[in-house]
């Protein structure tokens, strides 16, 4: 998995994850950011290269959240999709 493009991504504007949660096994779809403007935090990115583990600001719960990359179902950007019924 490209994380230098989800990164990319996620400095840029909104993206969601689509995620294997640890602790449960359950399927998380987290819409989140490293952006200031769209976060409403003053965050500072200086260096990010961890190629396990990516850190964002989870904009549905406000807090920042790490999602492990081999966890990464899928994602892209913009906020999460609906379902249609």
């Amino acid at each position: 998995m490209n994380t230098v493009a989800i990164v990319d991504a996620l400095k840029k504007g909104v993206v969601t994850v689509v995620f294997k949660k640890l602790d449960t096994g359950d399927i998380r779809t987290m819409p989140c950011t490293l952006n200031n403007d769209i976060s409403g935090i003053t965050m500072q990115i200086k260096n990010y290269n961890s190629p396990d583990i990516l850190i964002m600001w989870g904009l549905d719960v406000k807090a920042w959240r790490d999602v492990r990359v081999d966890t990464i179902i899928e994602w892209y950007e913009g906020y999460p999709k609906e379902e249609i019924l």
